[in-house]
């Protein structure tokens, strides 16, 4: 028995099949396919796609073979490897001097036969082969040598197909966690620096109401104001990050319940002065309440923050396509210049205004919280011709 010698770029073969996290994996459908297909077009009853490794060739699949593995000093595939450009066929392998006493073919499973095609990656390392086996001499024709080459290139494909989805999972991985980890560092800093706000607006209370006289029509009454307005600008900025890290951390409960009635909930808490009109679509809808609320919330609290009317009408509809909610949202405020209809998503972006309490990070957290729940939003002009925002988005249903 002569046993193969290593290929030249041994050491590199070798790091190229780790990269592919393959070895020792559980068996797989489509490549138990393989070796059976090409069990059945050469006629032979064993077929595997063998990985040669360090000091074993390892099988991916063994169609008609009971052993996962052997030593790599009987691997006819060893061999194989060699000469990756082509086919490696031993017709009978009691007289070739390299086999004739090989314990795989003088015992179990009497490899008598064999043809491997080399599994070569795209860089070009022979990984291991496909290969058909029997216990008695044989020939492959022409066609059967074509479509064992061809059999072997989709093993392949198969192999790199499955190194990039085990890629994307670590990499999404490493995403997730450096999501997480970005998310509860904004949710500590937050949290920590709601007490030194409340200490700070509560010295600008106490020197308004206690020492008003000592700023009354002076210069440092209208810096008092400025600082005061500051502060209400950064409370309602930490208290937007805390929703924005909470949107995108917790868990998604999917549920049934009735858009008019959750809609009309939002507004009884919300209108404090009784100026706002409401006209919904009374109709059930599958999918996240709480991600509803919290869409609905801050589109709601924007057009009561801006409307420029005596009353703040607002107008939802709703309709069902498919397994999508289109959804459309308008008001009567002044609405959005279409040259800020993307700007106005991102986070922390405001359009010019005097108010302390726009953040530039509630529509950000719609278009997270929509984008979450499989679907998409945007603005378009109002096709009734009225003035006014008009929000179109779209949510995938979810039983």
């Amino acid at each position: 028995m002569k046993k193969a010698v290593l290929p030249k770029n041994e050491a590199e073969r070798l790091n190229v099949l780790d990269n592919y996290n393959i070895l020792d994996s559980l068996p797989e459908e489509d490549y138990d396919a393989i070796a059976k297909i090409a069990s059945g077009i050469c006629n032979s009853p064993i077929a595997l796609i063998s990985l040669i490794d360090k000091d074993r060739q390892w099988f991916k699949s063994n169609h008609g073979l009971d052993a996962r593995e052997t030593s790599r000093d009987f691997a006819f595939c060893a061999h194989s490897i060699l000469n990756p450009d082509e086919l490696f066929i031993v017709n009978d392998a009691t007289k070739d001097e390299r086999f004739f006493d090989n314990p795989l073919t003088t015992g179990n499973p009497n490899v008598i036969f064999y043809a491997g095609a080399p599994l070569n990656t795209s860089e070009g390392f022979p990984l291991g082969t496909l290969c058909v086996i029997d216990s008695k001499p044989r020939e492959l024709n022409l066609a059967q040598k074509n479509s064992l080459k061809l059999l072997a290139k989709q093993v392949v494909s198969l192999l790199e197909l499955r190194k990039k989805n085990y890629e994307l999972q670590e990499l999404n991985k490493k995403v997730t966690n450096l999501n997480e980890q970005l998310n509860n560092f904004a949710y500590r800093l937050t949290h920590d620096l709601k007490s030194p706000i409340s200490g700070v607006n509560y010295l600008i209370d106490l020197l308004k109401e206690d020492h008003i006289n000592l700023f009354k029509d002076t210069q440092a009454e209208e810096y008092l104001n400025l600082i005061d307005g500051r502060m209400v600008y950064m409370g309602a900025l930490i208290n937007d990050i805390l929703e924005y890290t909470k949107v995108n951390t917790e868990n998604i409960i999917y549920e049934e319940f009735n858009l008019k009635t959750l809609l009309e909930s939002i507004v009884s808490h919300t209108d404090f002065e009784n100026k706002m009109v409401l006209s919904a679509t009374n109709m059930n809808i599958k999918s996240s309440k709480i991600g509803f609320v919290q869409i609905f919330q801050n589109l709601i609290s924007n057009s009561r923050k801006f409307c420029d009317e005596e009353k703040v009408e607002i107008d939802v509809a709703c309709m069902k396509e498919g397994e999508y909610y289109h959804l459309t949202y308008k008001d009567n405020g002044p609405g959005v210049d279409e040259k800020y209809w993307e700007k106005v998503f991102v986070m922390l972006e405001t359009l010019e205004n005097t108010n302390n309490e726009n953040t530039g990070i509630g529509l950000a957290t719609v278009k997270s919280i929509v984008e979450r729940l499989e679907g998409e939003i945007y603005l378009k002009d109002r096709a009734d011709g009225f003035k006014g925002v008009s929000f179109h988005f779209s949510i995938k249903e979810h039983v």
